[in-house]
């Protein structure tokens, strides 16, 4: 999705309901974006972001739900995490056997 706006969620919400509302009354989907935005004074294409995502949120749509995208992001963080500890273990690992190594060979 684009940036976020001005709008407030109420607004945008009410936005998207409108074109819902009027996709009957247009020849397609974009001329009702397109009414819809002239009237909000929001570009045509961040609200059409905004329909297709509702309709991702609500099943009409194949696509990512934002809670899904949250979870993923979550995910992603953890296993570059994970990734990052193992990498140190591994550095200490190495770390300690070398000296374990050298221990032994002076002995």
């Amino acid at each position: 999705m684009s940036k976020q706006t001005k709008f407030s969620p109420e607004v945008r919400e009410r936005a998207v309901r409108l074109v819902r509302e009027q996709r009957s009354e247009h020849p397609s989907l974009w001329a009702a974006v397109e009414s819809i935005a002239l009237m909000i004074g929001c570009t045509s294409q961040t609200l059409l972001g905004r329909v297709k995502q509702e309709q991702v949120e609500s099943g009409e749509r194949d696509g990512v739900t934002t809670s899904e995208r949250e979870r993923l992001k979550a995910l992603e963080r953890e296993v570059k995490e994970l990734r990052r500890a193992n990498e140190i273990l591994k550095l200490a690992s190495a770390f300690f056997a070398q000296a374990e190594i050298d221990r032994r060979l002076k002995s």
